[in-house]
């Protein structure tokens, strides 16, 4: 695709659109075969690629840059959105989609659906550095000693060599910065359990989807916009429908909470 923040699909001015989100070391492209599924169903979508992800902001960007750069996102696109935030890229989503009256709903795909004062690293149990003590240096894809494991379990080889080729960088930084805002206190969202995954733990992300307001379960490995982009698309077209059929009011926390 030649643009890869394009909008895809035929105009619904009604019918949420979606924002995709992608989550640590992967790039925008990785949605491509989901965007062709949901053009197939007249749904559009756009990506964003997150600063942290890849040689030209390493090592300094972080979480906040990320949510910045899904915010503007944000400010570009008309009418109602659907974000879908992958893995890691369900924290800076977290963190951006509070603010934006256009956002409709949250999809969180095997994702971190993390509370005020979490980070990655804190989920994961481990301290998170105060601001001045962040690590400014990059990691990279290696932190999956088997990322043919790890992150594409049920792709076919070709599939997954592929993937494993596009990988890049990720900066560390991203996965300190705690969140500030949580967006599902107040948006309406749905957790998309991938029971097969072997990067985020099943168990992990059964936790984290006490968060949600619906939890939908896919018979998936970690990355399901690469191994079945049509069913991943159609889960998404039902919660778009479900969206639009319902009222656009926005709970508070204590109302959800």
């Amino acid at each position: 695709m030649s643009h890869p923040a394009a909008p895809h699909g035929p105009h619904h001015p009604t019918s949420p659109s979606f924002l995709l989100v992608p989550g640590a070391w992967h790039r925008a492209a990785c949605w491509d075969p989901l965007r062709d599924a949901l053009d197939a169903r007249g749904r559009r979508s756009r990506t964003v690629e997150l600063p942290s992800a890849g040689p030209q902001s390493t090592p300094t960007a972080g979480m906040y840059d990320d949510a910045e750069a899904i915010a503007a996102q944000l400010r570009r696109m008309e009418g109602p959105v659907i974000v879908v935030g992958h893995s890691y890229g369900g924290i800076p989503v977290t963190q951006a989609a509070a603010d934006h009256p256009h956002v409709v709903h949250l999809v969180y795909l095997a994702a971190y659906m993390t509370q005020e004062g979490e980070s990655l690293l804190s989920v994961h149990g481990k301290p998170t550095p105060e601001p001045e003590n962040e690590d400014l240096t990059g990691t990279s894809p290696t932190v999956f000693t088997d990322p043919r494991t790890s992150l594409y379990s049920d792709l076919t080889d070709d599939q997954a060599e592929h993937a494993i080729g596009r990988l890049t960088e990720q900066s560390r930084r991203s996965f300190q910065q705690p969140v500030t805002h949580a967006a599902w206190r107040t948006v309406p969202s749905t957790y998309v359990l991938c029971e097969r995954d072997q990067a985020l733990p099943p168990q992990l992300q059964k936790k984290m989807s006490a968060h949600a307001t619906h939890v939908e379960h896919l018979p998936t490995g970690h990355c399901p916009f690469l191994s079945t982009p049509p069913r991943l698309a159609t889960l998404l077209t039902d919660i778009a429908t479900a969206t639009a059929t319902e009222s656009p009011h926005r709970a508070s926390a204590d109302e959800q909470h």
